[in-house]
């Protein structure tokens, strides 16, 4: 089981952001603007894994 403990986003942006960079080859900052598209206020200093 994932500890999702201590984190400030919920289950299924963490998921889902994980997801995306594993399924296809996108830099985080291209991450950080899918994710923005879909109103998830990130940083792509955060999204790094």
């Amino acid at each position: 089981m994932i500890s999702f403990e201590g984190r400030h986003l919920p289950k299924e942006v963490v998921l889902c952001a994980v997801f995306s960079y594993l399924r296809y080859t996108i830099s985080l900052r291209d991450l950080e603007a899918i994710l923005a598209e879909r109103g998830i206020s990130v940083d792509h200093a955060t999204l790094n894994m």
